[in-house]
């Protein structure tokens, strides 16, 4: 296992989140790079430089503003808004991943978390059939054992019923306490207030920040300028099994 254990701004966003103990800090080390060695195609050379389209369909963005307990709040909008034959459900990956890994950095947010938002508005049949249990269970997983991020709640609006068929393909890998922090709000958004303040959301769900949203190729601009940042994370973890993985994929060819 390949890591800069030198690097003191490296080894915190480990150790904040599982509240400074070495041990639980080292196996979530061992996790979140086990986890890339499991799913190595999608973390292969991951930078934004690489995932320009995922940016440019602007379903991805994150609140300017933190929710009113310091959270990051990270919106995702997987209904009318995603063109599910221009982007796939593993470049929407990809672009999370892209977005957690900034927040790590983020001292507040090694802290205090991050919340996320999943806007379903507008969910069609067509694009419920996009969701496949492999899909799922890499995101418990991912979200269950290799986030280095306290993520504190996951809030579900819009949804119309056809969402209780993508659901059911998450809810067998789901443990308790990641399936306590998924709530389900539909259009009711008192309901929403109760964890995220009215003070802290858009006007789109009824609140009364009037900052304007920050476009996707904003967004990519924007993180284009960290690409060494990422390029240099791609170079830590189990790098011998990374890289028997890329020359597995390679004799194939």
């Amino acid at each position: 296992l390949v890591v800069p254990l030198d690097n003191d701004d490296w080894m915190i966003r480990f150790l904040r989140p599982c509240k400074f103990y070495p041990q639980s800090a080292c196996e979530l080390i061992q996790r979140y790079y086990q986890f890339k060695v499991k799913h190595w195609d999608m973390y292969n050379e991951l930078m934004p430089s690489k995932e320009a389209n995922i940016f440019k369909q602007n379903i991805l963005a994150v609140f300017p503003n933190r929710d009113q307990l310091g959270r990051r709040v990270l919106l995702l909008e997987l209904g009318k808004t995603w063109k599910h034959k221009e982007v796939t459900l593993d470049e929407v990956f990809k672009g999370c991943v892209l977005f957690l890994e900034a927040a790590m950095l983020e001292p507040e947010t090694q802290v205090h978390g991050a919340v996320v938002i999943f806007d379903m508005d507008g969910l069609s049949l067509t694009q419920t059939w996009q969701f496949t249990p492999p899909f799922a269970k890499r995101i418990v997983d991912w979200l269950q054992d290799a986030v280095p991020l306290r993520i504190k709640g996951i809030h579900i609006v819009n949804q119309p019923k056809i969402f209780n068929v993508v659901f059911a393909l998450f809810k067998p890998f789901l443990r308790e306490k990641l399936r306590s922090r998924i709530i389900f709000h539909g259009t009711d958004r008192d309901s929403l207030y109760q964890h995220i303040s009215k003070e802290c959301l858009p006007a789109v769900y009824g609140g009364t920040v009037d900052a304007p949203r920050v476009q996707g190729e904003q967004w990519y601009e924007l993180l284009l300028k960290c690409d060494n940042e990422y390029k240099e994370i791609n170079n830590y973890g189990y790098t011998k099994q990374l890289e028997e993985q890329r020359n597995k994929k390679n004799k194939k060819k």
